[in-house]
Order: structure tokens, then C-alpha cells, then sequence
């Protein structure tokens, strides 16, 4: 179980039923929602599972990933190559035949760029932080070719969402443990440029950008009011914490930001939903 890293596919999952749900018209079909959810955390998981198998070496030498099953030997890797190929394999045929052909493409797409182009350019480059964030922001396009069977323009709106929210987040995660990352060898903009100026930066951008982004759905009819003016005040904190953090440079900001990024978007989220075709 700890191989799928449960606490990443629960967000997917919330992201997936979130655009299920606001690509549906008319009434909610709850079974394709259950396969949709379903194939898609099983998909998730084999992908998450694989990764693990390529970072084996990393993850021994970071103390924070030191105790996963295998740097610490409770797993074979054959053991966790075959688990992650069948799960991943499993999940997107069983999203073919059970919800679309549609979500099963966009699912085998995310775990193709997930493996094949962000895991090894971990190693490589500090831009796989922007190209990690691609099938990072998956999840709502495969719940809304689930419901829909198309993607319209409200699925890349989500989309465009979760893919600027995961950089603060993810340089937030590379100050935490930038010394660890260091010692493994990967490649982040806060290992690479530890000053931490070009980090701020990036993450002011961002989180600005990310605010204009979020309040789309008001404008498109997807949300009302009450979600517009809280995607403001959620997106000023998120702003707020990265300008704190471009002028500290420090792990408390780091941290502080990185909790702000986990409350914004399950809450963002929550608040379309129920808000949905609003006033």
C-alpha cells in the first residue's frame, strides 16, 4: 500500500470527483463515478509504485524517504516493478471498458509523462518541477472526460489550476528538504540555486498568476459569488505566504507556505463544488 503513496492519490481522486461532478449534466451517475474514481487510484498507484522503483537509489540516500519499503528492504524491486506494471496496466483498461476511452487516454498519458519524462529528468534538470506538474494536473481532466466524454473549456480551466498551484508548492518542498535532495542528486531550483532569490521569484509569479486563473469559473458560469470572492482571499493567503517567503528565505516560511498549499486547493476545490451553478 505504501508503494501507491495513498495521502498523492486521495488528492487525485478529490480533483477527479470535483470535475466529475462539475462536468455532469444533469443528473450524477454515481456508478460511473464509483469506476472512474476506481480506475484512476489504481492507475495512479502503479505509476506512483514505478516511480519508486526508479528512485530506489535516490530514496536510500534522503532520510526523509530512507524507510520506504525498498531502500529498506522490505520489498523486492521485482516485487514492486510487477505490482506497479499490473496496477497502472489494470487501471487504464479498466477505465477503457468501464468509464471511456477518453479518461483512460488522458490517465495513460499522465503516468507516460509522470515516468518516461519527469521521474529521470529529476536528475537532469530543475525544470521537472514544471514538467512534473503536467500530470500532476491530470486528475480533473480525466474526471471530466469521465462525466463528459469530451473536455471543454471548464476541464482546462481545472486543469490550469492544479498545474500553477504545484510549483509553489513543489519549491516550497524542495527548501524543506533541499540538503536531502542535495545528497540524492536531484535537481531543484532551491538545491541549484540555494540563495533562494530566483526561488522567490518563481514563487510570487506563480502564486500571482494563480489568482486571476482561479477565479475563471465565476466568469465562465461554472461557480458564483460566494466561490469567487473566496478563490480571492484563498489566493491572496497563497500570495501573501510566498511573498513571505521571497523576503525570509527560511524554512519556517518554507514550511508555512507549503501548509498554506494544502489547505488552498482541497478547499478551492470543496468551495466550486458546492458552489457550483451559483449565484
Amino acid at each position: 500500500i505504501s508503494l501507491t503513496k495513498p495521502r498523492i492519490v486521495l488528492m487525485a481522486l478529490v480533483a477527479v470527483a470535483a470535475a466529475f461532478y462539475l462536468a455532469t449534466q444533469g443528473r450524477m451517475d454515481y456508478l460511473a463515478l464509483f469506476h472512474a474514481l476506481l480506475g484512476t487510484s489504481l492507475a495512479t498507484g502503479g505509476a506512483l509504485a514505478l516511480n519508486q522503483v526508479a528512485e530506489e537509489d535516490i530514496d536510500f540516500k534522503m532520510k526523509r524517504t530512507r524507510l520506504r519499503p525498498l531502500p529498506d528492504r522490505r520489498l523486492h524491486t521485482t516485487e514492486a516493478l510487477a505490482f506497479g506494471v499490473v496496477l497502472l496496466v489494470v487501471g487504464v483498461f479498466y477505465l477503457i471498458f468501464l468509464v471511456n476511452p477518453l479518461a483512460a487516454f488522458f490517465t495513460a498519458l499522465s503516468g507516460v509523462m509522470y515516468l518516461i519524462f519527469y521521474t529521470p529528468l529529476k536528475r537532469i534538470s530543475s525544470w521537472n518541477s514544471v514538467v512534473g506538474a503536467i500530470p500532476g494536473a491530470m486528475p480533473p481532466v480525466i474526471g471530466w472526460a469521465a462525466a463528459a466524454g469530451e473536455i471543454s473549456v471548464g476541464g482546462w480551466i481545472l486543469f490550469s489550476i492544479l498545474f500553477i498551484w504545484q510549483i509553489p508548492h513543489a519549491l516550497a518542498i524542495g527548501i524543506l528538504y533541499r540538503d536531502d535532495f542535495k545528497a540524492a542528486g536531484v535537481r531543484l531550483l532551491p538545491v541549484d540555486e540555494p540563495d533562494g532569490r530566483k526561488t522567490g521569484f518563481h514563487v510570487i509569479n506563480y502564486c500571482a498568476t494563480l489568482i486571476p486563473i482561479a477565479l475563471i469559473p465565476t466568469l465562465i458560469g461554472m461557480a458564483g459569488l460566494v466561490y469567487f470572492f473566496s478563490s480571492l482571499i484563498l489566493g491572496l493567503a497563497y500570495l501573501g505566504t510566498g511573498i513571505y517567503l521571497a523576503k525570509k528565505r527560511s524554512i519556517p516560511a518554507a514550511r508555512l507556505l507549503f501548509y498554506v498549499s494544502l489547505v488552498y486547493l482541497p478547499l478551492i476545490l470543496v468551495i466550486m463544488v458546492l458552489d457550483h451553478g451559483g449565484i
